[in-house]
């Protein structure tokens, strides 16, 4: 008794010394309404156990590592405080007191940490830990009995009134150990009936967490041996939709044991929430380094070689280079950290050798923060199923591009797609969201119910443009400069941003290149294909992403000059030319995006009219094979005009790069004079 009325003591004093009493008096205003009355009062407490610890360490071993004794001594404290300080009239007793113990933050050691790749064992005490992880499902809210007045049917007996037999919700309870019907009596042993009409309910919401890491089964990598459960964990009350599908969050939780005969299930009561964000680092490869360093006489000499040699794993370097350089910029512009202001850079290749280029593309997801490969059969964006956990409802599960939020999804070659799927995919690049309806007959509810996602992900896909339209035949009416899109709808190709044709100036030349680089790799596996010049490992590059991604831009008024304005000449000249091709709005939040990216791929902090250059040929170049040539004439291969193959080759493509300059600057002061004075207006 002197050791609980010593750790109540402490607890008053952590009570006054936080501001949690003036909190408490707050609080209790509103349960001091005449016309409402209340079985329960619920009380949300800040507890910052370093605090506890250094006032009393007997209490701060309480806190954490038996939090339902400590939720017991916290409701005494601020039951008393409250009849001592009158601050709620009409509370009787103490079970009237429902108190939430929100943990700030917890002791930063392995003790306190759960890691979802690894399931915990043991049955023992359960203590609040921390953890991070990834929401893949989720129900919607629904009711639970937060709690419950029951009164003795015996009437002579003190309990058949007041408000001595009150039971809440505990962590880990489901809702027939808070309500059912054969409680019965602690004074006189009769049967206890509950008084409904002071049942009191809140709102739960059940998620489904997995390991970060277990994303990387979904990249169609290697198979291992290693396998990932997801863990349930249930959000009530204020916790409700703080979290969305998609995305990671930190978690500070209790693990339970929820009983439910036959067996025992594991699942977490969440404590608080908080998003994740990843760290990135500030530097590079030594190679790179060495690499930036030689290249600072030209603004696109070392993103060019970035893209020559990129993927040498796959293709030879020289093969593909926009096709790398384009990919490269989408990995840099997809942020997983801050998928909120995520600016899409979808891309589609066009290609006829759809083999090569799908694992280039392979090769390249594994380079982003968070990558899905989506198969041609699976669910894209969100699907139902019937909840297992008791919370009565549908559970929306996460398909591929709610995965990939913030990163890439890997579509493929859309020639294997069904119409309805391809249907799906236009209406979400156009509209970035998607709709589910949830029918209400099947899941227990009265009317359907229709939830929308944000579509958050970059789109990567391949398709073959010698393959034969499934609609209409081939023909040779088609504008100057466009190219036919095989099988995929030009509906369909006009949602991506970025299209880019794979082109190779000698095709033999090109397949007996790729024919010696497969060669070689599978004959001398071990041994470096190329000279170290240009062969950087994927270590560099997974250390050059993911400082590029970190890096914070600034648009420089020249390139947003260059922008703007080549965006009005472009509008005017298309809209005019009676191809019927309109350039929106959204040209210019592209332009932009891949600016950005070509910035932080240079390791620049501001963006340059040099990078809006290769913004500019690489939006040209996509706009011409969509609807064809306008009054801009550029090479069909703008950003790499020239092969690298040598240090005269670079300055050549330099010198080529400020003649297009040149080009874009006479074409804007021609077809849009002023335009960077009015853009903002429109």
């Amino acid at each position: 008794m002197d050791t609980f009325f010593s750790l109540k003591e402490s607890v008053l004093s952590y009570l006054d010394r936080s501001g949690a009493l003036l909190q408490l008096a707050e609080d209790c205003k509103p349960f001091n309404n005449p016309q409402q009355s209340e079985a329960v009062y619920r009380f949300c407490i800040s507890v910052n156990p370093s605090d506890v610890i250094e006032l009393d360490p007997v209490l701060g071993d309480c806190v954490l590592h038996d939090p339902l004794k400590a939720t017991t001594i916290f409701q005494s404290v601020i039951f008393l405080s409250i009849k001592t300080l009158c601050l709620i009239e009409k509370i009787q007793t103490e079970s009237q007191v429902n108190v939430i113990l929100k943990f700030t933050h917890l002791p930063p050691f392995p003790e306190y940490t759960l890691d979802l790749s690894e399931f915990p064992r043991g049955y023992g005490l359960m203590r609040p830990v921390a953890m991070e992880g990834l929401v893949i499902a989720m129900t919607r809210v629904t009711k639970y009995s937060r709690g419950a007045r029951f009164l003795c049917s015996e009437e002579d007996c003190p309990c058949s009134t007041g408000f001595r037999h009150v039971r809440v919700h505990t962590p880990g309870a489901t809702e027939s150990v808070t309500v059912r019907s054969d409680f019965r009596c602690l004074l006189c042993s009769s049967p206890l009936k509950e008084d409904v009409k002071f049942r009191v309910l809140g709102d739960k919401q059940l998620v489904e967490l997995i390991h970060i890491r277990a994303l990387d089964a979904l990249k169609a990598h290697t198979p291992t041996a290693l396998r990932y459960q997801s863990v349930p964990m249930f959000l009530r009350d204020e916790l409700c939709n703080s979290m969305r599908i998609g995305h990671v969050y930190r978690v500070l939780g209790i693990p339970t044991h929820v009983h439910q005969w036959p067996g025992v299930t594991w699942s977490v009561e969440a404590n608080s929430v908080q998003p994740w964000e990843p760290e990135y680092p500030s530097t590079i490869s030594a190679n790179f380094q060495a690499l930036l360093t030689a290249t600072a006489f030209s603004p696109w000499g070392f993103s060019a070689i970035v893209a020559n040699s990129f993927g040498s794993a796959v293709v030879p370097p020289g093969m593909y280079n926009t096709l790398k350089l384009g990919l490269l910029l989408s990995l840099i512009q997809g942020r997983e950290s801050n998928p909120d202001s995520h600016q899409c850079l979808d891309l589609l290749a066009l290609t006829a050798d759809t083999l090569i280029v799908d694992r280039l593309m392979m090769y390249s997801l594994g380079l982003a923060g968070r990558g899905v490969r989506h198969p041609a059969n699976g669910e894209m964006f969100a699907y139902l199923s019937r909840d297992e956990h008791g919370a009565g409802t549908a559970n929306i599960h996460a398909g591929s591009a709610l995965l990939a939020t913030g990163g890439v999804c890997l579509l493929g070659d859309l020639g294997h797609y069904r119409k309805d799927k391809m249907d799906a995919l236009q209406s979400a690049l156009e509209g970035r969201t998607v709709s589910l309806i949830i029918p209400g007959k099947k899941y227990g509810e009265d009317a359907d119910e229709q939830i929308s996602f944000d579509v958050e992900c970059n789109f990567w896909a391949l398709a073959d443009f010698t393959a034969p339209s499934k609609k209409t035949p081939r023909t040779d009416t088609v504008v100057l400069g466009s190219t036919d899109m095989g099988s995929i709808p030009a509906q369909l190709a006009e949602t991506f941003g970025l299209v880019i044709r794979c082109r190779e100036a000698d095709g033999e030349q090109a397949l007996l290149a790729q024919t010696v680089h497969t060669l070689r790799q599978a004959v001398q596996p071990e041994e470096p294909l190329y000279p170290s010049c240009i062969q950087f490992t994927t270590q560099d590059y997974q250390e050059l992403m993911a400082c590029a991604q970190g890096i914070q831009t600034e648009l420089s008024p020249g390139a947003e000059r260059m922008i703007h304005g080549y965006y009005m000449a472009s509008r005017r000249v298309r809209t005019g030319s009676g191809h019927g091709a309109k350039v929106s709005v959204t040209s210019v939040k592209l332009m932009i995006s891949l600016a950005e990216a070509h910035s932080r791929l240079c390791l620049r902090c501001t963006v340059l009219e040099d990078d809006a250059l290769i913004a500019v040929l690489l939006c040209e170049n996509s706009l011409t094979l969509k609807h064809g040539a306008s009054a801009l004439v550029i090479p069909a291969n703008a950003a790499f005009p020239c092969d690298l193959c040598d240090l005269e080759a670079l300055h050549r493509r330099d010198r080529t790069l400020e003649q297009l300059k040149q080009s874009i600057l006479t074409f804007i002061y021609t077809y849009a004079p002023g335009g960077d004075r009015y853009i903002t207006e429109e």
